[in-house]
């Protein structure tokens, strides 16, 4: 019975001595924390990144196929099938690509094919 009222005694001194701690500390700390936060890149910095923003159109339209085969929409018939081509390679179902990317490409490719 001793050791137990032992025991709770030091874990009682020893959460005072945390609860202490913390208190002394933690101006300091939501000092760092904050300037920590500060320094992580915000929305704005992402505004500006290589990659478009937005989803596919409804309906595809010219510029939007060339965004996809990062080729101009008044490119040569040689330049669309070049790009097609790598494109596809990296991003063919078969190898692990999205089905879905690979129709959108497919389809960029029919747009430059049907408007030339």
């Amino acid at each position: 019975m001793s050791s137990g009222v032992i025991l709770a005694g030091i874990a009682l001194a020893a959460a005072g001595y945390t609860g202490r701690f913390l208190a002394r500390n933690s101006k300091l700390w939501a000092e760092t924390l904050e300037k920590h936060l500060k320094s992580l890149p915000n929305s704005s910095s992402f505004a500006n990144s290589k990659y478009y923003k937005g989803g596919f159109e409804p309906k595809m339209t010219r510029r939007e196929a060339g965004l996809i085969l990062g080729v101009s929409p008044s490119a040569s018939k040689n330049k669309i099938k070049d790009a097609h081509k790598r494109i596809m390679l990296l991003n063919h179902p078969d190898k692990g690509g999205s089905p879905y990317i690979a129709a959108k490409i497919n389809e960029a490719k029919d747009m430059f094919d049907k408007n030339q």
